[in-house]
C-alpha cells in the first residue's frame, strides 16, 4: 500500500532512535532549566562577593532570558529555510560555551556578555528541539513525546538546587561555589553536541518543503524499517505566516504570560522565602525550593506525559492555568499565609503542581504542532522568543513587585496574568490531541505541487 512521507511519519513505530533522539533534545532542557534558575540561588553569593548594585543583580538574573529571544527568532527562522538538522547541534555549543565562560568571568560584564551567549543557546534550543520530537513522532503518542522531552527540565529544577545546597552545607567558599554552579552546567549540553550532529533531517521538512521525497525516505528509513522510496507524493506546503496570526496569538500569549508567572516565581524564590521565612538563612531557603520542585513540580510533569494525549493539549493547558491561578489567588487574598510556612508552602507547591501539569508543558507542544511545516520553527521559535520576553520581564521586575507591593500584591496581579493565559488558551488554539500535524495545522487545505514520497513495504 503506498503513503506518503507524512503518512509513514504519522504511523512510524516507536524505536531505540526515538530513545536517541529524547536524550539528544532532553539534555538541552536540562540545561536550560539547570543554567536560567541556578543564577537565582549563585546571585546571592554574587551580591555579596561583587557588592553589586541592585540593578546590577537585575541585569544578571535576566540578561538570558532577553537573548533567549533573539536566540528562538533567529534559529527558528533558520531552521524553516535551511533545515533541522543543518543548524542542529550549533545552540547546545552555545550552551557550553555560556556556562563555562560564566564560570570563570572575572567581573560581571564577563558574566553578562556570558549569560547572552548562553541565552543565544537556550533560545535556539527550544524550537529545534520541540520541532524535530514532532516531526520524528507519529499521531497517536506525539504529545506524550514531546513532552517526555520537555519533562526533563524537571531535572534541571531538582538539580541546580540540590547542587547549589550540597556546596552551601559543604561550607565552600562563597566564590568557588557560584562558579561550580553555573560551570557545572556545561556538562550535559556538551555532551549531546555530537549526538544531535548525527540526528537525521526532518524527513517532513525534505518532503514537504523542499519537494526532495528521495531523501526524505532516505531519512526516515534510517529510524524506521520497512520503508522504500516509490512514485507516491507529498504535497509542497508554502502557506504563509498571515494564515496563523489567531494561532499565533494563542501559543505566543499564553506562552507569554505563563512565562512572566513561572520564572518571575522561580528565580525570585529565595527572596520570597525570605518574605515568608525572614529568619531563614541561604540554606534553609534553597531546603525549601529543593522541597518545592521535588515533591510538587516533578509530580506535574511526571502526570502531564502520561496523560496529556487522553486529557487533550490545550484542554490540560487550560487545567494549568486555572489551577496554578487559583493557587496565586488564594496566596494573594489570604493573610493567614503571612504567618503559617506550612501553609504557604503547599500552596505556593501546588501553583508549582499546575504549572507542569498544564502551561509549562503544554505551550512547548502546542507551539510545535500548529503551525504548517514550512513555517513550523519559525511559528515556535517566534512563540519561545516572545515567551521569553515575558520571562524577561517577569525575572527584572519580581523584585521590584516584592518590594513595592509585597509578597501578596504581587501574586494577585500573577492571578491576572494566568486569567489572560486561560483566555488566550480558549479561544485563539484549537485542539491538536490525536491529529497528525497536517491536520493539526490544516497545512493540506490549501496547495498542491509534489515531490517524490515513500511507501512501506
Amino acid at each position: 500500500m503506498e503513503n506518503t512521507v507524512s503518512d509513514a511519519l504519522n504511523q512510524v513505530a516507536f524505536s531505540p532512535f526515538h530513545l536517541r533522539a529524547i536524550f539528544a533534545a532532553g539534555m538541552g532542557f536540562f540545561t536550560s532549566a539547570y543554567d536560567l534558575f541556578i543564577i537565582g540561588t549563585a546571585l546571592t553569593l554574587i551580591k555579596g562577593e561583587w557588592h553589586l548594585s541592585g540593578g546590577e543583580v537585575a541585569l544578571v538574573g535576566s540578561i538570558s532570558l532577553a537573548a533567549t529571544f533573539v536566540g528562538a527568532f533567529v534559529f527558528g527562522r533558520a531552521a524553516d529555510i535551511f533545515g533541522r538538522k543543518s543548524i542542529y547541534g550549533l545552540e547546545a555549543l552555545l550552551m557550553t560555551v555560556g556556562a563555562l565562560l560564566s564560570a570563570f568571568s572575572p567581573n560581571v560584564t564577563v558574566l553578562v556578555i556570558a549569560r547572552v551567549i548562553l541565552g543565544l543557546g537556550i533560545g535556539g534550543d527550544y524550537p529545534l528541539s520541540a520541532v524535530l520530537m514532532s516531526e520524528y513522532s507519529n499521531a497517536k503518542s506525539r504529545g506524550r513525546m514531546v513532552s517526555l522531552v520537555f519533562s526533563t527540565q524537571a531535572a534541571g529544577l531538582v538539580v541546580g538546587p540540590a547542587i547549589a545546597l550540597t556546596l552551601l552545607a559543604a561550607g565552600i567558599d562563597h566564590d568557588v561555589s557560584w562558579r561550580i554552579m553555573l560551570g557545572l552546567g556545561a556538562l550535559p549540553a556538551a555532551m549531546v553536541i555530537y549526538i544531535r550532529r548525527t540526528l537525521p533531517e526532518s524527513p517532513r521538512w525534505l518532503a514537504r518543503v523542499k519537494g526532495d521525497g528521495a531523501r526524505a525516505a532516505r531519512e526516515l528509513a534510517s529510524f524506521s524499517l520497512g520503508i522504500a522510496s516509490s512514485a507516491g507524493r507529498d504535497k509542497v506546503v508554502k502557506l504563509p505566516f498571515r494564515r496563523y496570526l489567531l494561532t499565533f496569538l494563542g501559543t505566543a500569549g499564553s506562552w507569554f504570560v505563563f512565562d512572566y508567572a513561572y520564572y518571575g516565581n522561580t528565580i525570585s524564590t529565595p527572596l520570597i522565602m525570605q518574605h515568608i521565612a525572614p529568619h531563614a538563612n541561604l540554606l534553609t531557603s534553597t531546603a525549601m525550593s529543593l522541597m518545592i520542585f521535588a515533591i510538587a513540580a516533578v509530580p506535574g510533569y511526571i502526570l502531564a506525559l502520561l496523560t496529556v494525549d487522553r486529557i487533550g493539549h490545550k484542554r490540560l493547558q487550560m487545567i494549568g492555568f486555572a489551577g496554578m491561578g487559583l493557587m496565586f489567588l488564594f496566596i494573594g487574598i489570604d493573610p493567614a499565609m503571612a504567618t503559617t510556612l506550612g501553609l504557604f508552602l503547599v500552596v505556593y507547591g501546588l501553583s508549582y503542581f499546575f504549572a507542569e501539569f498544564g502551561p509549562n508543558t503544554t505551550t512547548f507542544l502546542l507551539a510545535g504542532e500548529l503551525f504548517p511545516v514550512n513555517l513550523r520553527t519559525t511559528g515556535h521559535g517566534a512563540s519561545a522568543g516572545v515567551a521569553k520576553i515575558g520571562a524577561f520581564i517577569g525575572a527584572f521586575i519580581f523584585p521590584l513587585l516584592l518590594s513595592d507591593f509585597g509578597l501578596y500584591g504581587t501574586l494577585r496581579i500573577t492571578f491576572g496574568f494566568s486569567v489572560v493565559g486561560l483566555l488566550l488558551t480558549a479561544f485563539c488554539l484549537k485542539e491538536p490531541s490525536g491529529l497528525t500535524l497536517e491536520d493539526a495545522s490544516n497545512e493540506d487545505a490549501v496547495g498542491v505541487g509534489g515531490s517524490l514520497a515513500v511507501a512501506r513495504l
